[in-house]
């Protein structure tokens, strides 16, 4: 009976079942909302959860004064005797309805928002992030981007869990607390009321000092965990420098400022804890003061005082739970404002509401008048007209900062044109949905970074339906299987299954281009893309992948970048960018006849593998 009890609460939420209804929006209130709305039937159960929680925290201290009354009887078996019905709805209150109370208020906050709502939020927050353009992710750490994400979940349900929580029970049960002594004696309520005016005065000065305090603590922590993060990605480069005294000083400096940041928060606490102490024993001795001097005056009972001190007592505690609540409202609230600041960033590069997918029959690619500036003052692509025939290999050559990458990735739509358009079989990408553009576009980049899986997942990225069959036949065409075969990862899995450490750092960078290879092999793209693919690679392997790789070129459409002109000197046409615009068109011999830029760049080059010819072009 309680598991299927457990597991109704349970799957109240469906974390990641549907994508988001929206991106997140910037808006404080709006940000909580966004999340809330989608789970208000469990806030307005909280709501009324805390309700009767609260009214049978406010019936505890009325029992206990009833009791003390009918102690004081002077017969007492008559007032026993008399008391039954009374007795007997106290042990059905304490036995039944409390308990069960309490067990609904536990699996509302336990088993269906705490689970559900921190993983929702985390979802969706990670849904909106992933989508984010490439330039959003240059300009971040990583590290401060997964911590932003995963914080943000937990401190926005506690905030609002807690909000709900805190100021709806010390409304109940503050003025149930004055009403019922209101109801006793007016006067046993003056020092409630009082307090109650003390205690707004005091979460005024309080909470927002507390508020403010741990956003900047809250932003000190992430560049804790972003410099950490930076340090052990980079490992190898601080080894091979030795250079680990300096990454402690690029530590320790945000440390220190990390510690001074929780000194002054603390500092504010202890403020916080004696002040609250003061607070309550006020309201202690005065409800004690006025209802000795009311007894002193035969004007109350004793049943009455004993309510009176119960209920103060309560309220002072109550008080206190609820003011650690709102300190951790607010606190919470600075960690959600320190996350909105990634997460609530609207997607800087969206498909047009009239976007549909690329189909690619031909593969020719047209880049008309295209220009593109990084910064408007220094413009990177300066009027590019090119027409790439369907299935030519063509090879884009040019000294660092011509312009290469920035063209292939404006063709693979990571960035927008500042003017001019780029044709895919006549349909301008710009009216394309992305993920449709680069699902025809296969490519090796030179910095290959592996997924933290198996090597069978890495490769099946490229055809995610792919059985084992095609994962090993891409692996022997791009020269891998012999290595895999040999892995064995720190938990013993091996071969395939073998998993590549955090960005492939458990193979060498050869290694890691070959996977890479054959992801594309199996992703078979009509659009091929290689920018410095073998640059990785010795000579004889670099060899054999060249002999794969033109076997993955035929009926493709190329574009090649590389540094070293043998590797790209034998395709159909080479392209020379020099400060953004093309200088220089022609094969390898009318380039070397021409004796410009290419030949200049030709004759400072030596050696390298340089295949005698490539398969004829369809």
């Amino acid at each position: 009976m309680f598991d299927a009890l457990f597991r109704a609460f349970e799957s109240r939420v469906q974390a990641t079942a549907t994508p988001p209804p929206g991106s997140p929006p910037p808006g404080l209130l709006a940000f909580y909302w966004h999340f809330i709305r989608q789970t208000r039937s469990l806030f307005l159960g909280m709501l009324l959860s805390c309700l009767l929680v609260a009214l049978s925290d406010t019936v505890m201290p009325v029992l206990i004064g009833r009791l003390v009354a009918l102690m004081t009887a002077t017969d007492r078996a008559a007032a026993l005797q008399g008391a039954w019905p009374m007795l007997l709805a106290m042990l059905v209150f304490m036995l039944v309805l409390r308990p069960l109370v309490l067990l609904f208020d536990s699996l509302l906050r336990f088993n269906a928002v705490m689970p559900g709502l921190t993983s929702m939020v985390r979802w969706q927050n990670h849904w909106h992030v992933v989508r984010q353009s490439w330039p959003f992710f240059q300009d971040d750490f990583a590290g401060r981007i997964a911590n932003r994400v995963v914080q943000t979940g937990n401190a926005l349900r506690e905030s609002a869990v807690s909000g709900v929580r805190a100021v709806w029970y010390i409304l109940v049960y503050g003025l149930t607390t004055i009403g019922l002594l209101w109801l006793a004696d007016w006067r046993l309520a003056l020092p409630t009321v009082c307090w109650f005016a003390g205690y707004v005065v005091f979460l005024r000065h309080f909470v927002p000092r507390m508020r403010d305090l741990s956003k900047a603590s809250s932003e000190v922590r992430s560049r804790v965990v972003a410099r950490v993060v930076d340090t052990y990605t980079n490992i190898l480069t601080v080894k091979l420098f030795a250079r680990p005294s300096d990454e402690d000083r690029h530590v320790q400096d945000v440390l220190d400022a990390h510690q001074q940041a929780i000194a002054r928060h603390m500092r504010l606490v202890t403020q916080f804890i004696w002040t609250l102490w003061m607070l309550n024993a006020l309201l202690l001795v005065a409800t004690a003061a006025v209802g000795l001097t009311l007894w002193q005056a035969h004007q109350l009972e004793v049943g009455v005082f004993a309510m009176a001190l119960p209920l103060a007592w309560q309220v002072t505690s109550a008080a206190g739970w609820v003011s650690w609540e709102v300190a951790g409202i607010f606190e919470n609230i600075g960690v959600v404002q320190e996350g909105m600041e990634t997460i609530a960033v609207p997607l800087a590069m969206t498909d047009r509401s009239d976007a549909v997918p690329l189909t690619v029959t031909r593969g020719e690619i047209r880049f008309e008048k295209l220009q593109f500036a990084y910064d408007p003052a220094r413009p990177v692509l300066k009027g590019i007209d090119l027409v790439v025939r369907p299935g030519e290999r063509i090879g884009l050559i040019g000294r660092s900062g011509a312009g290469k990458s920035t063209l292939v990735n404006l063709l693979l739509r990571f960035f927008e044109p500042g003017s001019g358009c780029i044709l895919i079989d006549g349909q301008d990408i710009a009216r394309a949905t992305q993920d449709s553009v680069r699902a025809q576009i296969g490519m090796v980049t030179q910095d290959t970074s592996l997924l933290h899986r198996s090597i069978a997942a890495n490769i099946r990225y490229g055809k995610p339906q792919a059985g084992m069959d095609e994962v090993i036949a891409a692996a022997q065409r791009a020269q891998a299987f012999d290595f895999v075969r040999g892995l064995r990862d720190w938990k013993g899995r091996e071969g395939f299954e073998a998993h590549a450490g955090e960005r492939g750092v458990k193979l060498s960078g050869g290694q890691r281009q070959r996977i890479a290879i054959a992801r594309v092999i199996l992703k078979n793209a009509p659009i091929l893309i290689l920018d410095e693919a073998t640059s990785a690679l010795d000579s004889e392997v670099e060899q054999a992948i060249q002999e794969q790789l033109l076997g993955l070129m035929d009926g493709k459409t190329v574009i090649a970048i590389a540094h070293r002109l043998s590797t790209i000197a034998r395709l159909d046409r080479l392209i020379v960018l020099d400060q953004g615009r093309i200088v220089e068109a022609g094969t390898h011999d009318q380039l070397l006849v021409l004796d410009r830029h290419y030949a200049a760049l030709w004759r400072h080059q030596s050696g390298g593998f340089l295949p005698e010819q490539l398969p004829v072009t369809a």
